[in-house]
């Protein structure tokens, strides 16, 4: 090898990255009706990403006003639809919760209510994470892997409606929207991934 040739070579490897993440190996598994049996005796955390949205009207950067829905990216009417249909397959299912956290952006929070009713949580500790910086959301996937990894009252469930990019940060995984992602508690920062039910599965799981 010439020498300039072997030279810009070695320049070339001390540029790479020395941090880069690999890719992820992520593979989503979809939730089984043996599945729901378990869900009805209680002990899981439910993370439901929220509806369908408008995605020609993003949140306005780098900072939306949490109290004006119009500097967000909206819920459409298929959205608050999609939310409640799956709320009502949740509990036609036959499935207990006792506690819903949800994001404060309106996306979530409107899907929240429109999936369980009004009494839902709403926490900063959930907000979406996208436009963040590293350090902005340190605490907020801290508190996330909280809420997944914290055991639940015996024979009922927590339900979590927040973000895709938070669970991305914290797992690798981007679930779309209306996905139910499902997780066992495992105490501390620990939780085991179960499986997850997309918006159109609940059809065919409550069969």
């Amino acid at each position: 090898m010439k020498p300039f040739i072997w030279l810009f070579s070695i320049c070339l490897f001390l540029a790479a990255p020395l941090h880069a993440e690999p890719p992820s190996t992520f593979k989503e598994t979809t939730a089984t009706k043996e599945l729901l049996q378990k869900l009805r005796l209680g002990g899981y955390v439910l993370y439901m990403r929220h509806g369908a949205t408008d995605s020609s009207k993003p949140d306005r950067v780098p900072q939306v006003d949490l109290n004006d829905c119009s500097t967000q990216r909206p819920l459409t009417k298929e959205g608050r639809n999609m939310a409640a249909l799956i709320g009502k397959s949740i509990r036609k299912a036959g499935i207990p919760f006792d506690q819903v956290v949800s994001s404060p952006l309106c996306r979530a929070r409107e899907s929240a209510k429109a999936a369980f009713g009004d009494d839902v949580q709403i926490t900063k500790e959930l907000m979406y994470t996208a436009n963040m910086t590293t350090e902005e959301k340190k605490p907020i996937l801290e508190a996330t892997r909280r809420l997944l990894a914290t055991s639940v009252t015996n024979g009922s469930n927590r339900i979590i409606v927040a973000h895709a990019p938070n669970l991305a940060d914290v797992m690798g995984y981007f679930p779309k929207e209306g996905t139910v992602v499902i997780f066992l508690p495992k105490g501390g920062y620990s939780f085991e991934y179960i499986a997850s039910i997309p918006p159109e599965a609940w059809h065919n799981l409550l069969k």
